[in-house]
């Protein structure tokens, strides 16, 4: 009688150890919504609720030309050979033949071949009217900086149109498609960069994601949170040219290796049912 009830007392721990294991196994594999949602409320100096307005860090913020830059300069006038002076041999070609082509994810920089890029110093060379520095200037401004330039060589009117040839950023770590990306606009936010370098892994460090941007002289490496609505007023909602964005895994990433949620969650079902069926077998249920 009393091995009987030793007996029976381990096998009641036994069976208590087997579900504590396995409510830890669960817990383990399951990542709170605090740590995926994007844009939450979350604590800070103010609240941002919703229906807010928010202005920018910058309420002025235009995207201003750093050296190494590419920008599209077109030009129009009644005097078709005029025109000519002013293009590359192929650059027209390259610019038709690569715009029907959408290649926007990085697979063909259209821009690269036909538009105009800036030099080291941010000077960028024009035919017929030289060098002209344009770095540390807007679009508009350095539309009217060319303009000026070409109205001092030409008594025929020739309009300028200026542009940035897109945003050129480098998606690494979780997200769905990882590389060089170019948004053709001249003002894209973050959630513009996550869009085309596709949603970031459910097993994303959305409050750790690095954005490693060039300034004058060198670089920085700044942290932001995707997950805190305070993002929408911060100076880095908006992309610059050649930002380079790092998303870090989460430390569950490092239980198994799956590459989303659903096959860490089946990893430990498996070992809960390897431990039961084992369990059984020891303990004579089966």
């Amino acid at each position: 009688m009393v091995n009987f009830g030793m007996s029976g007392t381990c096998c009641i721990w036994s069976k208590r150890s087997v579900w504590v294991v396995s409510l830890l196994l669960l817990v383990a594999s399951c990542v709170s919504n605090k740590r995926i949602n994007y844009l939450q409320n979350l604590s800070g100096n103010e609240v941002i609720e919703l229906d807010e307005f928010i202005p920018y860090s910058d309420v002025d913020y235009e995207y201003v030309l750093q050296p190494y830059d590419i920008i599209d300069i077109d030009f129009a006038s009644p005097n078709e050979e005029l025109l000519k002076a002013f293009e590359y041999q192929g650059a027209s070609s390259a610019r038709v033949g690569g715009r029907g082509g959408g290649a926007m994810g990085g697979a063909m920089d259209v821009f690269y071949f036909s538009g105009y890029s800036l030099d080291k110093d941010g000077f960028v060379r024009i035919p017929k009217l030289g060098n002209l520095p344009l770095a540390g200037l807007t679009e508009e401004q350095a539309r009217q900086q060319v303009q000026e330039e070409i109205n001092q060589y030409f008594k025929e009117e020739v309009e300028v149109r200026l542009r940035i040839g897109g945003i050129r950023f480098t998606a690494l770590g979780e997200f769905a498609s990882a590389g060089t990306k170019v948004i053709l606009k001249n003002r894209a936010t973050i959630f513009d960069a996550l869009a085309m370098a596709g949603e970031s892994n459910i097993l994303a460090k959305k409050n750790e994601l690095f954005i490693i941007r060039q300034y004058d002289g060198g670089t920085k490496i700044h942290q932001i949170n995707l997950n805190d609505r305070q993002l929408l007023a911060s100076p880095f909602y908006f992309v610059q040219n050649n930002d380079i964005l790092y998303l870090q895994p989460m430390q569950i990433r490092q239980v198994g290796s799956g590459d989303n949620i659903s096959a860490s969650l089946q990893l430990g079902i498996s070992i809960i049912t390897a431990v039961l069926f084992i369990y059984g077998l020891t303990s004579g249920i089966f």
